[in-house]
């Protein structure tokens, strides 16, 4: 592998070494049918290992490592960028940024953004592992915000980012309506939140196992849902820090967003069977519904925000409400005649064994 020498992590890319000026060669090698892109720092761990999923999100994915180089008194920190077979290979916008800091890209086939994430944790050196989307940018105090927090309180493991959205156009507003009210009704007077969200989710390094299998690559949606309830199982909930601040940017238009809203809760669905009863214990229950409804409404009387976004918001989480009970009461459908079919099986099987036994 090449190693190339900075003057700090994550700041900047102006190198010591006028050699190395060019820019870093990047060595490439077949393994398994996945290429891996690298550029390591030599003799330094750092503190973080950001690891961001990506599929066909190249474009988002740009202005979210240009806002990790604008980070200001940040830590170290080492981005690995895992394409879950994407349709195109990671273009020159984004190998350009292995000029400025630690980038790994990791090429894999379709497999899923949870097992997309789990193999970035395997190949991760940092003692905290950062997870955010592709479509994400970091606030440029986000990073020292965070790694004060986490010196400050040595006993959690994990960790939430404050989530904002995009307030420049309405569905920008709209999720930034939904995220607030959300975070705002899921925290704890502890200062833990009783949410979990990998757009801007941090965790240490030894809290995972050492396979590296951080999240269930059977759920392709909803991953970060089923590892609240591990936490919670293991009577953990993430520490809310307020002031680093990640921003959900929403690239899509309204209608291709509501879409993409369907398709989510129809996968979501899928692990909420695997999650089982547990999940009810930090899922917005229906007494809770109604309040939330009209602390949206409140929020949205901001000009910032708008009523028109109070009304996109309800339609989207609608949408997502209808599809996810439809998919209960189908799912309990499929559960019931599994189960008939089942005993009915055993029944002919008790019936028939006797005469099978003959004299």
């Amino acid at each position: 592998m090449t190693k190339v020498t900075s003057t700090k992590l994550g700041f900047p890319c102006r190198m010591r070494n006028p050699t190395l000026r060019r820019g870093p060669t990047v060595e490439r090698y077949q393994k398994k049918g996945r290429m891996v892109s690298d550029c390591t720092i030599s003799g330094t761990t750092p503190l973080f290992s950001i690891v961001i999923a990506v599929y066909n999100d190249w474009g988002p994915l740009d202005q979210c490592l240009r806002s990790l180089q604008q980070q200001t008194d940040g830590p170290s920190f080492e981005v690995i960028i895992v394409d879950d077979g994407s349709e195109e290979a990671a273009p020159e916008c984004i190998r350009q940024w292995l000029e400025c800091y630690p980038l790994t890209i990791i090429e894999q086939s379709h497999t899923g953004i949870s097992a997309a994430r789990n193999r970035g944790v395997r190949i991760a050196k940092g003692a905290v592992l950062l997870f955010v989307d592709a479509d994400c940018k970091l606030q440029i105090n986000c990073l020292a915000t965070l790694a004060s927090t986490i010196s400050a309180f040595p006993q959690p493991n994990a960790f939430q980012l404050r989530l904002v959205g995009d307030r420049s156009r309405v569905v920008g507003r709209a999720e930034d309506l939904r995220l607030t009210t959300i975070q705002n009704h899921m925290l704890q007077p502890s200062g833990c939140i009783r949410y979990l969200n990998t757009a801007g989710f941090a965790i240490r390094r030894a809290r995972v196992d050492s396979d590296g299998n951080l999240f269930d690559p059977v759920a392709r949606r909803a991953e970060d849902t089923l590892l609240m309830t591990d936490l919670m199982r293991d009577g953990e909930l993430p520490l809310y820090v307020t002031n680093a601040t990640v921003q959900h940017a929403i690239p899509q238009s309204l209608m291709n967003w509501l879409c993409k809203t369907i398709r989510s809760a129809y996968l979501e669905a899928r692990t909420y069977e695997i999650i089982g009863s547990p999940a009810a214990r930090f899922r917005v229950s229906h007494r809770e519904r109604p309040s939330m409804l009209r602390s949206m409404w409140k929020t949205s009387g901001q000009r910032s925000i708008g009523r028109l976004a109070w009304f996109v918001a309800v339609v989207r989480q609608s949408l997502r409400f209808v599809i996810l009970s439809l998919a209960d009461v189908l799912g309990g459908r499929s559960s019931l005649h599994r189960s008939t079919n089942s005993s009915s099986t055993k029944s002919r099987q008790r019936k028939v064994t006797p005469r099978d036994e003959g004299p």
